[in-house]
This record gives structure tokens, C-alpha cells and sequence, in this order.
């Protein structure tokens, strides 16, 4: 014979699984993956970067990066590396904010844990994968992907 506590598990479950497979979840990256990113970098040319929750910035005309004409991001706003708890993570610098609400292309700046609009006055945290922390921001800084072989990051968008 089942037990009443089985049975109230077992319905448990189901509703809880038909409910995350129907929701459908926002999407969140609303810069476009119109820009090819494919490039990589050394280390030992970032010093900013060989301490946890160091980041730095590349774009297409710095010399450090290893093919540079890939390195610009979204119409050539920059890419920031920072190095997190659990690897590289690399984020487009164009504010999401902006884009979306006044189709403009604004850069963040980095400073320390943060990334922040000077034009909307949000602020990204990069240890949460760029989530939007303070401002009128709600979408998260596109992220790209990153691979780490030592010394070498290697980001790229597909």
C-alpha cells in the first residue's frame, strides 16, 4: 500500500516539473550576436587579470590581443575579461540599458567588481555574470564564452 506522504511527493514533483517546463524564461541578451568574437589572450599581458576578481578591458586596436579585428564586440565597444571565482568570464561593454531603451551604443567602464554606464548610471556586477546591480538596468551585460588553457583566454561568440 502507498503512503499519503508518497503520493503528495510524487504530485509535488510533477507540478513543480510542469511548471519550469512551461514557463518560458526572458530573454535576457538583447545585444545581438551581429559581430563575430573569436580571440585570445596571454596572461603575462595582463596583469590585472592574474588575481581573482581582477578584470581588464580589449577592443580591436589593442596590440596585446591575438587577432585584434575580432576582439571589438558589439559595433566595436570593447570586451571586458574578468577573472571570477569559477574562470574567465568575458562581457560585451555595450550597456543593455541603453541599447534597448534609447538605441544607443554606450560602453561601461570598469571599476573593480562593477561596470558601469556613464550615460544611464546603471551598474553591472561582473562576479554575478553582469547583473544588473543599481540603476534603471534590467538585462544582464551580454557574456561571451571563454576556454582556459595556461597561459592563453580564448573568448568567442559562436
Amino acid at each position: 500500500m502507498t503512503s499519503i506522504p508518497k503520493i503528495r511527493f510524487f504530485l509535488f514533483q510533477l507540478v513543480l516539473i510542469a511548471f519550469l517546463t512551461s514557463c518560458q524564461k526572458e530573454k535576457n541578451d538583447v545585444i545581438p550576436d551581429d559581430y563575430y568574437v573569436n580571440f585570445t589572450i596571454d596572461l603575462r599581458d595582463f596583469p590585472a587579470l592574474s588575481s581573482l576578481a581582477g578584470a581588464d578591458t580589449v577592443d580591436a586596436a589593442d596590440l596585446r590581443v591575438n587577432d585584434r579585428r575580432y576582439a571589438g564586440g558589439y559595433k566595436g565597444s570593447g570586451i571586458i575579461i574578468f577573472n571570477s571565482d569559477y574562470g574567465f568570464l568575458a562581457f560585451d561593454r555595450t550597456c543593455p540599458h541603453c541599447f534597448v531603451n534609447n538605441n544607443k551604443v554606450i560602453s561601461v567602464k570598469v571599476d573593480g567588481l562593477f561596470a558601469n554606464c556613464p550615460f544611464c548610471k546603471t551598474s553591472y556586477a561582473l562576479p554575478n555574470n553582469g547583473m544588473p546591480y543599481s540603476g534603471p538596468g534590467r538585462y544582464y551585460l551580454k557574456n561571451y564564452k571563454t576556454s582556459y588553457t595556461s597561459p592563453f583566454v580564448t573568448v568567442w561568440n559562436n
